[in-house]
């Protein structure tokens, strides 16, 4: 009986593995997912590399904590709201406007920076400070101005009303409700928001 010596190639596994960029993009999603489903306290190294199907040792080579990890996964991942809505009235843009912020809120991103917000201890949360002001905070006021302004050139909203008190309303009530409160900010509460705290606020003497 002759035996055949012939056996498949090895698998080209090296062609298959992910790298540079393409894997990195990988540990970030998986970073994002992760805090979606565990939490803050629950999340790992171990279990990011995991769930981006690479090795613990190539997560660390990138990022020494998950501290850093996480905030690059934040920074990369939180979805942007371009443009402040321009429906014609100060109440539909505001309104229009929360949707977008509560909408971004409750995406993946924005689930894995609620656990980041809500679970981090004070130490641990000054790591985050500059990624929540600048991605979030910061892009989110920047609309609520360019919204009353035009309220203001139209008449609607006393001109005194830009300030960094009003600006701050909606960003500090919508982070203060979600956290405290468990709000998830439905078409309802949205609304309440508007005509009950921010028009009022807005609305020019003697109207």
């Amino acid at each position: 009986m002759v035996t055949s010596r012939w056996t498949a190639a090895p698998a080209r596994q090296a062609s298959l593995r992910r790298r540079g960029a393409v894997l990195e993009r990988a540990i970030l999603d998986a970073a994002l997912e992760q805090l979606g489903t565990v939490g803050w306290n629950g999340l790992t190294m171990e279990g990011i590399a995991a769930a981006a199907q690479t090795g613990k040792a190539a997560v660390y080579r990138r990022w020494p904590s998950k501290e850093d990890l996480v905030a690059d996964a934040l920074q990369a991942g939180l979805p942007h709201i371009q443009d402040a809505p321009d429906l014609g009235s100060v109440r539909e843009d505001l309104l229009a406007l929360c949707v977008q912020a509560r909408d971004a809120m409750y995406s993946r991103p924005g689930t894995a920076l609620r656990s980041v917000i809500h679970e981090c201890d004070p130490s641990q949360a000054e790591r985050f400070h500059g990624v929540i002001f600048a991605g979030v905070v910061e892009p989110t006021v920047q609309l609520i101005r360019e919204i009353i302004r035009r309220g203001i050139d139209r008449g609607e909203v006393r001109p005194d009303a830009d300030n960094s008190y009003v600006l701050d309303v909606i960003p500090a009530m919508m982070m203060y409700r979600s956290k405290l409160c468990s709000s998830e900010w439905n078409g309802q509460e949205v609304e309440e928001l508007i005509d009950r705290l921010m028009l009022p606020l807005l609305r020019p003497e003697g109207t």
